[in-house]
């Protein structure tokens, strides 16, 4: 049963949406060496607010900020564990000098079983 890593984070204000893509792209083929099926990043271009909740106050985001909604798409959850923990112990996934484009500490991400694929 396929399953479904899910993210929401706040982009930095000032970051542009190619810049984010880049980085984006950078990270896709390590999920992918890694087991994932499909790796997707969505750039929030139509976020309305809420009454109660919404995307924007889901992750804190400020003035200048945008959100991304991203998953990643894995064969099931076994996959899923084995290769998340290759992933986050991948050199090339390790902090560097280059700063993230988006405030870690806002993350918002979890683990889900798909149960509906149409």
């Amino acid at each position: 049963m396929t399953y479904i890593d899910g993210f929401l984070a706040p982009v930095r204000a000032g970051t542009t949406r190619e810049a984010y893509a880049d980085f984006a792209e950078k990270a896709a083929p390590i999920f992918r060496e890694h087991g994932a099926t499909r790796v997707v990043e969505g750039w929030g271009d139509d976020i309305p607010d809420g009454k109660v909740t919404d995307f924007r106050r889901a992750v804190l985001a400020t003035e200048g900020e945008t959100v991304v909604f991203s998953w990643i798409e894995w064969p099931d959850k076994v996959t899923r564990e084995a290769g998340m923990k290759k992933v986050m112990e991948d050199p090339r996934m390790q902090p560097g000098a280059e700063a993230m484009p988006f405030d870690g500490k806002r993350l918002i991400f979890g683990g889900f079983t798909a149960i509906v694929d149409a």
